[in-house]
């Protein structure tokens, strides 16, 4: 029989874990890189977002699409390195690093939407789970040709992909970091339902 944890023992772990994570996920990749390409402050453009979709906003692509690799892969690293320490401090280090995208220190807490570091996550946790998801936005915004419907879409699946190979443990964080995307979404959800979202390619918030 499995012996319980030792929470005094764990904590500092988990806790280490979870603030190591928060600080390579708050890292504001679009902002820097925009910054970086004289482009100015991506906060002043667009939506405010400082995530990929807004900063495709500036019109350059290339950086739009390293914005969006970067934001995956600092929520890839994150849970990676927490592997070689125990499933329970990957989950801390996985959900630190997503909600210190979602609200950096150094930005007054206003960060991105979470989309890219949620498919990063997901694919460093379990890579058939990530690539379903990844594979779920994809076929939405081709379809539909809505970033954020693609985004909203993908992440409620994707707890029900990672229960269905049997990992309730990121089944339920997954959960989480999709609710919070949902909620970082509630403007684009009211323009979704009002028809007034725009499409990829077209001027607006996003």
């Amino acid at each position: 029989m499995p012996q319980p944890m030792d929470w005094g023992l764990s904590a500092p772990y988990l806790l280490a874990a979870l603030l190591g994570g928060y600080l390579l996920g708050a890292i504001p990749f679009g902002l820097l890189l925009t910054r970086i390409a004289g482009l100015g402050d991506i906060r002043e453009i667009g939506s405010g977002n400082i995530g990929a979709t807004n900063v495709l906003r500036t019109g350059n692509k290339g950086l739009a699409a390293l914005t969006l690799l970067l934001d995956g892969a600092k929520g890839a690293a994150a849970a990676l390195i927490a592997q070689n320490f125990g499933p329970d401090a990957t989950v801390c280090a996985a959900a630190g690093a997503f909600f210190g995208h979602l609200f950096p220190v150094w930005l007054g807490f206003q960060g991105g939407k979470g989309v890219a570091i949620f498919l990063g996550i997901a694919l460093a946790l379990n890579p058939l789970a990530g690539a379903l998801a990844c594979a779920t936005w994809l076929a939405t915004a081709a379809l539909f040709r809505i970033s954020s419907l693609a985004a909203l879409t993908a992440t409620a699946l994707s707890p029900l992909y990672f229960w269905t190979l049997g990992q309730a443990q990121l089944m339920q964080l997954s959960l989480l970091l999709a609710v919070a995307i949902w909620l970082k979404h509630h403007d684009n959800i009211r323009r979704l339902v009002a028809g007034e979202e725009p499409r990829i390619g077209a001027s607006g918030p996003r």
